[in-house]
This record gives structure tokens, sequence and C-alpha cells, in this order.
């Protein structure tokens, strides 16, 4: 009579190979964070060189990290940690500069084009002021102001744009300037009155 070997517990191999996984993965995850911790200052270096400015390259590295742990979950294994990070970076970074090109020219458009650094309280207060005016044109002005001013189209560019004459871009976009600037300075824009019969 040959003895075979008994399976006492075969539920326990499968618990096993689970606890080595997650005993695995917690160990991936703290070379991670180690690794993560190691590359912080080599970041904020890269982000100096960035922005010429500590205090802004540690909020630039700040929401790099924001971004990064969001995504965390979808990032490929076999990906660098450095070279991730440092893409995230620079993409935030791009994404940064280009919401400032955009404040920027927010303001050209309400008349404050000397905001060269970070918007300050009264800056945004401002332009906020400007944004609510800007809300409350009829929407081709408002469409006639933000494709020059936001966009930077040129007159030809907007009259082909909405299929008008170069002429009516123009005196449309000087009445909606006008109308804009009273909106922000205070005054209720005056309109033409109508005589109805």
């Amino acid at each position: 009579m040959s003895v075979q070997p008994m399976t006492v517990f075969p539920a326990i191999r499968p618990c096993a190979a689970e606890a080595l996984k997650v005993d695995d993965q917690d160990q991936d995850q703290d070379q991670d964070e180690d690794r993560l911790r190691d590359l912080i200052p080599r970041m904020r270096q890269f982000a100096r060189a960035l922005t010429r400015d500590g205090t802004a390259a540690d909020d630039l590295v700040q929401a790099a990290l924001e971004r990064a742990l969001r995504a965390w979950a979808s990032r490929r294994k076999a990906a660098a940690l450095q070279s991730w990070l440092f893409s995230i970076l620079y993409r935030q970074f791009i994404d940064e500069q280009r919401r400032a090109t955009r404040w920027r020219r927010v303001l050209e458009v309400v008349g404050a084009a000397d905001a060269v650094h970070a918007p300050s309280a009264e800056r945004i207060t401002e332009g906020r002021d400007a944004l609510a005016a800007l809300e409350q044109l009829p929407a081709e002005q408002r469409a006639l102001l933000v494709l020059v001013g936001v966009e930077g189209l040129s007159y030809r560019e907007v009259a082909e744009t909405l299929g008008v004459p170069i002429g009516t871009v123009m005196s449309r976009l000087s009445r909606a300037r006008d109308r804009l600037r009273a909106l922000t300075d205070g005054r209720a824009p005056t309109t033409a009155l109508r005589i109805v019969k």
C-alpha cells in the first residue's frame, strides 16, 4: 500500500501566497516612499531653476507632488520614479505659466497691464470685478473682447471668425471696451432710449 501525501489544509497555500503579495506590496510602497523623499530636494532644485524664485519653486513642488500622489495608482511600475515626477513638475510649471499668461491678457483687457508678478489680493479682486463686468456684456461684445484681448487674434482674424467686416469689428470692439470701462468704473452704462410708437 502506497502512502500518498496528504494535503491537510489546502486553503492555507493561497492565503500564504496572498500574504506574501501583501508583504511585497508593503515593501514596494515603503521603497517608493523612501525614493520619493530622496527626490524632493532634486525636485526643488529643478523647480528653482525653472521659476528663479524659492517660494514659487516650493509651491511648484507642492503642486506637482499633489498631482503625483493623485495619479500614483495609475503610474506605470516600470517607469523610473524620477523621470515621472520631473515630467509632472515640468507640466505643472507649463500649466502655471499658461495660466499666468491668460491672467495677464485678462488684465490687459480691463486696463491693468502692469501686473508682471503673481497677482496681489487687490489685483485678484479687480480681476474678479472685471470678469463680473464682462459677464454683464452682451454675448457679441464679450466674444469680441475675449477674441482680441485674451486669445490675441488680430482684427482681420476676428472678422473672418465672426463673418463680419473689419470696420464692424473695430466699432463693436470700441463700444464693448467703453461699456466694460463704464461697468468697472462703477458707472451705469448709458443706453440710447428709443421711442416706440
